[in-house]
C-alpha cells in the first residue's frame, strides 16, 4: 500500500503538509481551509498513521522525505511537530524538491539535555516509549494532554484532539515506537547553517513541548524568519489558523518570487 495523500486548495503555490506523532493529515484541516486560496496543498498521512497505516514504509525521516518527494511536485514543505523533522530533512537533503520550509512548533532537536535547554524532558519522552508497550491508548492520551497544555482553552483542545486522533483508525504501534525514537535521538542543529531554502519558524507562545526560544534560535541559525503566535500552544492551527497563515505570508511571497510556477 502506498502513502495516502489528499490534494486540497487551488492557490498558485504548491505546499506539502506533514502532521505530528500519532496524528494524520486530517488534523490540519483548519489550516488547510485557511490556505485554500493561497496554495495547492498535498496533505500526507505519514507511514503507519491514518489512511497510510498499512503502507509498510518506516517512519525514518530520510525514507519518508524521499517517498513524499516522489509523489509531490517541488513545493514549500510545512511540518508540524514530528512532521517538521521530516520537512527539515527534505529541505536539507533535497533542496531541488523543497522551495521553502515552514516549521510549525517543530525543532531540529526535540529532547532537552545539558547542551540544549530548549527541549522537552528526555525522561518524559523515554517513559512514553516504555508505556506504549503496556498501555497504548493511555500513552497517546498523555501525549495529547501535553499537546493541549498551554493553549487558551486546553480542555476544549484536548477534547478536539481526542476526537481527531482515531478518526482514520488507530496508528500502528510500530511507527509510534519509531516516532518516539526519532524524537529522542534526532539532532539537526549543526546542519541549520547549510539550509539553502527560505524558512519560516512559527511557534506558539504557550507551547509546553517546543519552546518558542527553540524556534527563535533555529531561525537565527539559517537566516529564517520567526513568528510567535500569542495565546497558542503546541497546535496553533486550532483557533489561530489565520495567524499561522499571516506568519506564512513572507515565506509564500519570497518563495514565489524565487521560484515562480511554470
Amino acid at each position: 500500500m502506498s502513502l495516502y495523500m489528499e490534494t486540497r486548495g487551488h492557490g498558485p503555490m504548491p505546499m506539502v503538509l506533514l502532521h505530528g506523532w500519532a496524528m494524520h493529515g486530517g488534523v490540519l484541516a483548519p489550516l488547510v481551509e485557511a490556505l485554500e486560496e493561497h496554495c495547492t496543498m498535498y496533505v500526507v498521512d505519514l507511514p503507519g498513521h491514518g489512511y497510510s497505516r498499512d503502507c509498510g514504509l518506516p517512519l525514518e525521516p530520510h525514507a519518508c522525505a524521499a517517498a513524499i518527494a516522489r509523489i509531490t511536485p517541488p513545493a514549500i514543505w510545512l511540518g508540524w511537530s514530528l512532521g517538521g523533522i521530516i520537512a527539515l530533512t527534505a529541505a536539507l537533503e533535497m533542496p531541488q524538491q523543497v522551495r521553502g520550509l515552514a516549521m510549525l512548533c517543530a525543532t531540529p532537536k526535540f529532547v532537552r539535555d545539558a547542551g540544549w535547554s530548549f527541549g522537552a524532558d528526555g525522561k518524559l519522552v523515554h517513559q512514553l516509549a516504555t508505556d506504549l508497550e503496556t498501555d497504548y491508548h493511555a500513552t497517546i492520551e498523555r501525549f495529547l494532554a501535553l499537546e493541549a497544555m498551554g493553549s487558551a482553552d486546553p480542555r476544549a483542545e484536548l477534547r478536539h484532539l481526542r476526537t481527531l486522533v482515531f478518526a482514520r483508525g488507530e496508528p500502528d504501534l510500530r511507527v509510534l515506537q519509531e516516532g518516539i525514537r526519532i524524537l529522542e535521538t534526532t539532532d539537526r542543529r549543526a546542519a541549520l547553517p547549510d539550509l539553502r531554502v527560505p524558512s519560516a519558524w512559527i511557534s506558539g507562545r504557550r507551547d509546553r513541548l517546543v519552546p518558542p526560544q527553540a524556534m527563535q534560535w533555529s531561525a537565527s541559525q539559517c537566516d529564517g524568519s520567526h513568528a510567535e503566535i500569542q495565546q497558542a500552544g503546541h497546535a496553533p492551527f486550532f483557533g489561530h489558523a489565520d495567524a499561522v497563515v499571516q506568519a506564512l505570508q513572507p515565506l509564500l511571497a519570497s518563495t514565489h518570487a524565487m521560484s515562480p510556477l511554470r
